[in-house]
């Protein structure tokens, strides 16, 4: 059993990884798509223009590799995990068949927006693109609302075996859905911005000077500069709500395992479940207790409240959370270092050298980060799968084959990002000019 549960933990987390990234763009790129056509049609100045047609093109190589991805995710909740989805099927299966007709729509204006650019008006074009953005961005939020569930489910109740007083509106609007939400979409919008932005970085870097190019990188930079201290105030938020909720997952996170009064905020440092110490960690005094309860006297609960087998492993999630915050703080630096030479510049591009590597850089930081974030989210939610309610152990098939099953769809996942990076590659000709269809207007 131990084996097809880390076979099935394994398959599900990679399947997860991978998806996530590719739906990441799927929510960042329509914005971006929104931005720029916009500055088109206000100004006429056709740099705008051209980056709008070639994100269109990366856009539609990512929607449907997302969209593969994330078929082979629902097809692996109902053969890996039976006795979850039969104890949860009535109550999250809501926002599930709400993300579908969002995933429709986005689809379908997906459609009018790549074939419409010589039927359509450039206005009626590019209005295609609200609903593209919004259906990206409610399909992900609902998704993500199931996920929140399982760390504070609710919206049912549950005797003797038995789910009666299924509420699933009020499943999907359960106590973790505001900030976990809210969390995920700036982490989407954040990991565009700074990928958008690599790539233009990397092209001025060698060398390349179209006004095109470091028009991409400012439009980007400013998304990111706007989503980044947005994502480190959601993430208080977050971290404040963990506390409430789920307090032995916080409890992980910061390597906390003494209920504390004034407890110390630990940065860094190797947790040690056999000691119960959190060796070479920079403290900041009574810091936790601060930022939890705004009070520096005030108790933290720490992981010796919970009974061992029923408690998350501090090693794996606390250098996860240290992680993915660092690189939210290291991403606003880099915005504040970009502006701050921008206006030294009388408002050029910068083209320090060092500066252009550190955004190159953020471009798979932030992909980390967002890795990092969901590694936190659910191995700190372990031993369960619905938090306080049924153990992922006793959710898993019984099923044999599950490590063959493993290994044919890591297979699958790598030939799949290997062709989305050779796609993508095609498309992002750096060598060779823009051909006069890529300058095409749409209709008139």
């Amino acid at each position: 059993m131990m084996s097809v549960l880390f076979d099935a933990r394994a398959q599900t987390g990679t399947s997860l990884a991978f998806h996530i990234i590719i739906a990441s763009f799927g929510v960042g790129i329509p914005l971006f798509l929104l931005i720029t056509e916009g500055l088109w049609l206000k100004t006429g100045e056709q740099d705008w223009l051209i980056l709008t047609k070639r994100w269109t093109k990366y856009f539609g190589v990512l929607f449907p590799i997302g969209a593969v991805s994330g078929t082979i995710l629902s097809f692996e909740l109902g053969l890996l995990w039976p006795t979850f989805m039969q104890f949860s099927g009535d109550i999250i299966g809501l926002p599930f068949a709400l993300e579908g007709f969002a995933f429709f729509i986005e689809a379908i204006f997906l459609g009018l927006y790549i074939y419409g650019w010589n039927r359509l008006t450039p206005i009626q074009h590019w209005l295609t693109s609200v609903p593209l953005a919004i259906s990206g961005a409610a399909s992900a939020w609902f998704v993500v609302s199931a996920n929140s569930w399982m760390n504070s489910p609710s919206g049912f109740e549950y005797k003797n075996g038995v789910l009666t007083g299924i509420n699933p509106v009020e499943a999907i609007f359960n106590p973790s859905t505001p900030t976990e939400t809210i969390h995920m979409l700036l982490a989407a919008y954040e990991v565009t911005a700074f990928g958008i932005a690599m790539m233009f970085a990397f092209g001025i870097l060698r060398g390349r000077s179209e006004t095109w190019m470091k028009k991409g990188l400012l439009v980007s930079m400013l998304l990111g500069t706007i989503v980044a201290p947005l994502q480190i105030i959601s993430g208080d938020a977050s971290a404040r709500a963990v506390a409430q909720l789920q307090p032995a997952k916080l409890a992980a996170m910061e390597a906390l395992y003494h209920t504390t009064a004034g407890a110390p905020l630990s940065i860094g440092g190797i947790p040690n479940n056999a000691t119960q110490t959190n060796s070479f960690a920079i403290e900041i005094p009574k810091g936790l207790s601060i930022l939890i309860n705004g009070d520096p006297n005030s108790t933290v609960t720490g992981l010796d409240t919970f009974p061992e087998p029923l408690r998350p492993n501090p090693a794996l999630v606390h250098p996860f959370f240290d992680m993915m915050v660092g690189i939210g703080f290291l991403m606003l630096l880099v915005t504040v270092v970009f502006w701050f030479l921008w206006y030294r510049g009388k408002k050029a591009i910068p083209s320090n050298k060092w500066l252009l590597r550190s955004i190159i850089a953020s471009g798979p930081l932030t992909v980390l980060a967002l890795e990092f974030g969901w590694m936190v989210t659910e191995e700190g939610r372990q031993p369960w799968v619905i938090q306080g309610i049924l153990l992922t152990k006793n959710a898993v098939t019984t099923a044999p084959g599950v490590d063959v099953a493993f290994a044919v769809f890591s297979f699958l996942y790598v030939v799949l990002g290997v062709v989305t990076i050779y796609l993508l590659r095609r498309f992002d000709d750096t060598k060779e000019a823009l051909t006069k269809s890529a300058l095409d207007s749409p209709a008139k």
